[in-house]
């Protein structure tokens, strides 16, 4: 009798991996004085997104740190803020190590995710704010997460900067099967998360990605 295949996961940790080396290749060398301007439409500087976005990608690995990562609803870090409009991060950059040593830290988390995302069960789930998902949902995340604010940075720092639309059609179908590709995959996901207007269609001004397993509810 023939084994089962499991299926490929639409999204994995080499899926994250790609999408940290672009942010890293677009973002280095660029001059360290601009890093304290607002990053795109947010009220963070482009310095608090990227620490807030190596934050994303240690604390989505942290969850599959455990062996029962649904028994948890959150691992109780030391949350912080360097100011009161700053994001609340656990991740931290050393200042005196400039925009370079962030990146680093991003490098860092990235692949911590990549390894623990690959390492994990397919079928386990982990708890998050838009609903428990699985390995495949918290790759996809950390795609998300690095694509839409590498995009915030390049824009405070007025970078033109596009990803690979293979990663944007990726994480479309895998957390927002509800939005239908217009134009590029890239300028749907710009959309589908609330960062432009689409021909004949608002931004967003509330958003969320459907993190549930696929053929879940």
């Amino acid at each position: 009798m023939p084994q089962s295949v499991e299926p490929q996961p639409l999204v994995s940790g080499s899926h994250v991996r790609q999408a940290v080396a672009h942010c890293v290749e677009a973002l280095t060398g660029l001059p360290a004085a601009h890093w304290n301007g607002r990053a795109g439409c947010l009220e963070w500087t482009c310095r608090e997104t990227l620490e807030h976005l190596a934050d994303d990608l240690f604390t989505y690995a942290l969850r599959f740190g455990l062996a029962q990562p649904m028994d948890v609803p959150r691992v109780p870090l030391r949350v912080s803020r360097d100011r009161p409009q700053g994001p609340a991060n656990v991740i931290f950059g050393d200042e005196e190590a400039g925009p370079e040593g962030l990146l680093t830290v991003v490098k860092a988390c990235g692949g911590l995710l990549a390894i623990a995302v690959d390492a994990a069960p397919p079928t386990v789930l982990a708890p998050h704010v838009f609903g428990a998902s699985d390995p495949e949902g918290f790759a996809a995340m950390g795609v998300v997460e690095t694509l839409v604010h590498t995009h915030d940075i390049a824009q405070g720092l007025q970078c033109a900067w596009e990803p690979p639309q293979d990663l944007s059609e990726r994480v479309l179908l895998r957390l927002f099967p509800d939005v239908p590709i217009t134009g590029t995959p890239w300028s749907t996901l710009l959309w589908a998360t609330g960062r432009i207007e689409m021909p004949d269609i608002p931004r967003r001004t509330n958003w969320r990605w459907h993190g549930a397993p696929r053929g879940g509810s």
